[in-house]
Order: structure tokens, then C-alpha cells, then sequence
């Protein structure tokens, strides 16, 4: 309940990759509505694969917040009638942090992998997420595709879908792990397997930083991730603690919160902390968002259903190898 003190309790359900910026956010913001309210703020926190955990919400996990890989993911939340207001009219249309789709290689990158192009090489093994249950595994399937179609794949013509789908086909040949989440993709790379991830940006950056030593190769052209938050309405009216969800929601947004993220791989739809942070996160050749693909109505059905591009791909490398 939301009586003056006492105490509320916010569950919070995110996809797997800002886990250590919440262990430094989540203490600040305590003390902060502590001092506000005289309420001490329990979280209890979810990481899933950003799919897997907006299906979980939709399907009866009532979380009071939830912080996800892309906007799609959101959206399915809000068909399912359970986030009712403009969740985009937070700062920076509801986007909490960003990121771009990287590769994680071996120390020194034995495998000389530099650019998309490379993946293709003989013998290489790659490790990517199932885009079923992962959001960073449909960022990366559309920063692929999208380096390809937009010529920044040596061998692949440009503007040419048939071209950009053989380059799909031929890449997804050398994927021998597909796990749930951009987090367990990465973890079963530091435990030997493969010899690059296609992974966020954020995900070698924060290995880097835990003792990790493997490489981070940024390809010259990748999608700009644009990882969204909001308020789950039903819920949190449910539980009666809207007003610490909101606080919390916008102060993510604050320059703290901001600078945090970004300490932790992530770059920030702020400004001025960008700006602050660009020695870490270099600009790209070429960065497109997903506007490029006419927005996730689009992107969704046009390469994740049925009969989608992706979909048809990953069939037919399985009857390759069948």
C-alpha cells in the first residue's frame, strides 16, 4: 500500500543486460524516495530475455515496471491492455538507454573478424540469441540485414533484399548456439564456445569491466538499440504503488541515473551524458535506428513471423543440416 511510511514494494522486470546499472541505480533511488516520502522501497527484480518477459507480463507476472530490449516488446503489453497511458511521453520518447550491436571476439581476434562481412568465413562459429525469447537477438538479425541492404557489406550489392537474405542464410549457417537471452549467449561465449558473439555493445563493455578479455569489434554500420521503460498501469493500481513506480521511471531519466548506465556499457539518449561519454562510445560509419525498417510494425511480421525473412532463414539452414 502507499501510506505514508511503511513500506511499498516495486517489482520490476527487465531483459537480462542492464542488471549491474540497476544494482548501482536502485540504492540511490531508495534513499532518494526514502527521504521524500519516509517510505522504504523493497524492489524485487526480473531478468529474462526481453520476449520472454514481456510475455511473461502480458500472461499474468504483475510487474509494477518494466524495462525491456524494444519498443515491440512494450507495445504487446499495451495490445494486452495492461499499460493504458502514453508511456512516450517520458523524455527521449520513453527510451531509457541505447546501445548498438557489436561482436565479442577472442583476445586479439584471432579470427580476424572486423566487419559483417567476415562472418561468413570458413569454420567460424558464431553465437547469436533466439529472437523467440531474446530482444538483442532481433536487434541483431536487423543489424545485419540492415548493414547488407545499405551496402556496407563487402560482396553484397546494395538496396538488394535477395542479396541481404542470401548474406542472412549464409551468416545464420555458422550460428551453433541459439540461447534464451543476450546474457546467456554472452556467458556461454566466456565459457569457450564459439568464436564471436553477435551481442549489444554493452554486454563486452560490462564483461570488459568485470575481468573479461576478450575484444569488442564495432562493425562500420549497426542498428542503434533503443531499450524502453514504463509503468505497467494495471498493475501498479492494482498493488496501490503508482506513485513510487512513476518516481522511479523518471528517475531514470535523471542525469545520475543517465551517468550510471552509461558507466555500465550503456550509451545515453541524453545529450550532455553523451556528449560527457563519447570518448567511450565512438560514433559509428553508419547507424541507422529502426525507422529504417518502418518501425517495429513492420520489422516485427516482416522478418519474425511465420512466413518472415528470418523465420524462412533459420528453416531452411535446418534442413541444410539436416
Amino acid at each position: 500500500s502507499t501510506s505514508a511510511g511503511g513500506k511499498v514494494t516495486l517489482t520490476l522486470g527487465a531483459y537480462t543486460t542492464p542488471r549491474e546499472a540497476f544494482a548501482e541505480i536502485i540504492p540511490l533511488f531508495q534513499k532518494q524516495w526514502k527521504e521524500k516520502s519516509g517510505q522504504d522501497v523493497v524492489f524485487e527484480e526480473s531478468y529474462l530475455g526481453s520476449g520472454a518477459q514481456s510475455r511473461a507480463v502480458v500472461e499474468g507476472f504483475e510487474a509494477d515496471i518494466v524495462a525491456l530490449s524494444l519498443e515491440a516488446d512494450v507495445t504487446r503489453i499495451v495490445d494486452a491492455g495492461l499499460i493504458t497511458h502514453d508511456w512516450k511521453s517520458k523524455p527521449y520518447d520513453g527510451i531509457m538507454s541505447t546501445s548498438v550491436v557489436a561482436f565479442a571476439v577472442r583476445k586479439g581476434n584471432p579470427k580476424a573478424v572486423n566487419d559483417w562481412a567476415d562472418l561468413t568465413k570458413d569454420g567460424l562459429e558464431i553465437l547469436t540469441p533466439n529472437p523467440k525469447t531474446s530482444g538483442g537477438a532481433m536487434w541483431n538479425v536487423l543489424a545485419l540485414y540492415g548493414a547488407a541492404k545499405r551496402g556496407f557489406v563487402d560482396g553484397v550489392a546494395a538496396d538488394d533484399d535477395v542479396a541481404a537474405q542470401a548474406f542472412l542464410l549464409k551468416v545464420l549457417q555458422h550460428v551453433t548456439v541459439m540461447d534464451k537471452g543476450a546474457r546467456e549467449s554472452i556467458t556461454n561465449f566466456e565459457q569457450g564456445v564459439g568464436d564471436v558473439a553477435i551481442t549489444y555493445e554493452n554486454e563486452v563493455l560490462v564483461a570488459q569491466q568485470s575481468g573479461q578479455d576478450y575484444d569488442l569489434v564495432l562493425p562500420r554500420s549497426s542498428i542503434l538499440i533503443q531499450n524502453p521503460v514504463a509503468v505497467v498501469d494495471s498493475y501498479v493500481d492494482k498493488h496501490g504503488t503508482r506513485a513510487a513506480a512513476e518516481a522511479f521511471v523518471d528517475f531514470l531519466f535523471s542525469k545520475e541515473a543517465q551517468e550510471i548506465f552509461a558507466k555500465h556499457g550503456l550509451r545515453s539518449p541524453d545529450p550532455e551524458v553523451a556528449e560527457a561519454t563519447s570518448a567511450n562510445y565512438p560514433a559509428l560509419e553508419d547507424q541507422f535506428s529502426i525507422d529504417y525498417f518502418g518501425g517495429w510494425k513492420e520489422a516485427t511480421p516482416t522478418f519474425f513471423a511465420e512466413d518472415g525473412i528470418f523465420t524462412k532463414a533459420v528453416a531452411q539452414v535446418q534442413g541444410l543440416s539436416q
